[in-house]
C-alpha cells in the first residue's frame, strides 16, 4: 500500500503541478505513510518479542510497566491519526507533549531492566527482550509525533520538525493569529 500511495502522489505531482496547500498535503502524505510503515515494522518486532516473552517465566510485575507504555502509545497513535484527519493542531501539540512521557517511561523501564539483570543474570534474556519491546514502543511514539508534525505542516505551512515544543507552540499560535487577521 505504501508503494501505491507513493506512486499516486508522484503521479499527482507530475501531472497536476499542485501548489500551496495541495502540495503540502502531498508532501505530508508521503512522509506520513513512511512513518506508518515504520510503526508497522516496530509493531511486528514487538509481536516477535512478545511471543518469546510469553514462553519465559514472568516477573512478579507481570510486565505491567510495558503494558502501561503500550496503552499510552496506542492512545497516541489514535490521537495522531485523528489530528491528521482533522488537522487539529492543538490536539497535535498534546500528542507531541505525550511523547515526552513515553520517553520517560521507556527510560524507567530500561533502568529497571538493567537493575534486574545485574541482580540476577538468569533474567538477562527476558529483560533484554523486554527492553527491546519498550524501545520499539518508544520509536512508535516518535513516529506518532512525526505524524502530528506533518499535520501541523499541512495546516499551517510551517515545518516544525527538529524544533522545541515551546517553539512549535509559539509558531502555531502566530500562524493562527495571522489567519485570524486575514479573515
Amino acid at each position: 500500500m505504501e508503494i501505491r500511495i507513493d506512486e499516486e502522489c508522484r503521479r499527482i505531482l507530475a501531472t497536476r503541478a499542485p501548489a500551496a496547500g495541495d502540495l503540502r498535503l502531498i508532501v505530508a502524505a508521503m512522509k506520513t505513510i513512511t512513518d506508518l510503515e515504520r510503526i508497522g515494522d516496530e509493531t511486528e518486532k514487538i509481536g516477535r518479542l512478545a511471543s518469546r516473552l510469553a514462553t519465559v517465566r514472568r516477573p512478579s510485575t507481570n510486565f505491567r510497566e510495558l503494558l502501561n507504555l503500550a496503552q499510552h502509545v496506542r492512545g497516541m497513535i489514535r490521537d495522531a491519526l485523528d489530528v491528521y484527519a482533522r488537522l487539529d493542531v492543538q490536539q497535535g501539540l498534546e500528542v507531541m507533549k505525550a511523547d515526552k512521557v513515553v520517553d520517560e517511561e521507556y527510560e524507567a523501564i530500561a533502568r529497571q531492566s538493567l537493575t534486574f539483570m545485574l541482580e540476577d543474570p538468569r533474567t538477562i534474556t527476558r529483560e533484554m527482550d523486554l527492553s527491546w519491546a519498550a524501545r520499539a514502543l518508544e520509536r512508535i511514539g516518535d513516529h506518532t509525533k512525526n505524524i502530528c508534525e506533518h499535520a501541523i505542516y499541512m495546516a499551517h505551512g510551517t515545518d516544525v520538525r527538529h524544533t522545541s515544543l515551546r517553539s512549535v507552540e509559539s509558531e502555531v499560535s502566530q500562524a493562527g493569529g495571522m489567519k485570524e487577521a486575514s479573515r
